[in-house]
């Protein structure tokens, strides 16, 4: 009876990999084809090698994504978020996808980066929006380049100060975050762990669009092995950074947009962090989450009124 119990168990879990495996390989396949499908450029700057893409025309914004990303998450995040009647640059930061991680890096060097990618485009100035991760590098970039810089918008920033996330082991980490399986594994199967893990509040009420609009920004992380090296300084070198900058010295106009129940980048860090930014500008949404879902048109709208009256400024002076 064990016995025969025994080889049950094996058929069904032999079973069970060949299927996944089959699913895995369909899957990863249309991952890498749709990262190949899109036009982008890897440029050599003064700075190195930068791999970034474009959407849109009109007044040039840098769109900085979180963890985990890459120039097709900040294209995704520019669409919806800053919307048309722009000139999106999104940029592979340091490790991920095509920009390679240079030695000692920092944000500072990725701060650096950004502004050669600018030279290297012929851009005198841009606006700037970030979202979580990606904040830190775009502080950097406001301090060592204000004139640079017509405006930052932070969404769910990085922000300075304790957070209730605790890391995995690094070796864990880079383990789970480079094998484009087992994320893939994760995604199909630990589907809560991996909204939880993208800041999805436990009691929010998912609606379809927000369901589809989920899928979407997972679709942006697979494959993650080109993006572990990124992945890896964000979660733990680059995060940490922020809490030793000087915001009191920011002089670029600044908008913040935080959700109360950000289980991710915790509310109260953002207010702070805007409260410490000189004449920065907070807007709060009571819920959402830290991908802020359900608010897309208000966050457009004021994100679009934001740059639109700090390029004003900036074209009157």
């Amino acid at each position: 009876m064990l016995l025969r119990s025994g080889a049950v168990l094996l058929a069904v879990t032999i079973s069970f990999f060949a299927y996944t495996g089959f699913q895995y390989r369909s899957d990863i396949k249309e991952a890498y084809e749709r990262i190949e499908s899109v036009e982008r450029k890897v440029i050599e700057t003064d700075c190195g090698l930068i791999e970034y893409a474009e959407s849109g025309s009109g007044d040039p914004v840098l769109v900085i994504y979180g963890i985990f990303g890459g120039f097709d998450q900040g294209l995704l995040l520019g669409k919806g978020q800053v919307g048309k009647g722009f000139r999106l640059i999104a940029p592979s930061r340091f490790g991920y996808l095509e920009t390679p991680l240079p030695e000692s890096p920092s944000p500072a060097k990725q701060a650096d980066a950004f502004a050669c990618l600018l030279n290297s485009l012929d851009i005198e100035k841009a606006g700037i929006v970030s979202t979580s991760a990606g904040s830190t590098s775009a502080v950097q970039f406001a301090l060592r380049h204000p004139d640079r810089c017509s405006g930052m918008v932070f969404i769910s920033p990085n922000a300075p100060g304790k957070v209730d996330v605790s890391l995995p082991p690094k070796p864990l980490a880079n383990m789970v975050f480079g094998s484009d399986y087992l994320f893939w594994f994760m995604t199909e199967y630990f589907n809560s762990t991996v909204r939880s893990m993208m800041g999805v509040p436990k009691d929010l009420k998912l609606t379809k669009e927000y369901r589809a609009e989920i899928a979407r920004t997972i679709e942006t992380v697979l494959p993650v092995s080109p993006r572990t090296e990124g992945g890896i300084f964000d979660m733990f070198t680059s995060n940490q950074a922020i809490n030793n900058y000087n915001l009191e010295e920011v002089t670029v106009p600044s908008l913040f947009i935080g959700a109360k129940d950000d289980p991710l980048a915790a509310y109260h860090n953002t207010k702070n962090m805007a409260k410490r930014t000189p004449g920065a500008e907070l807007v709060t949404l009571e819920e959402g989450g830290h991908m802020l879902l359900g608010h897309s048109d208000r966050v457009e709208e004021e994100i679009r009124y934001f740059l639109q009256n700090s390029l004003t400024e900036y074209s009157s002076t």
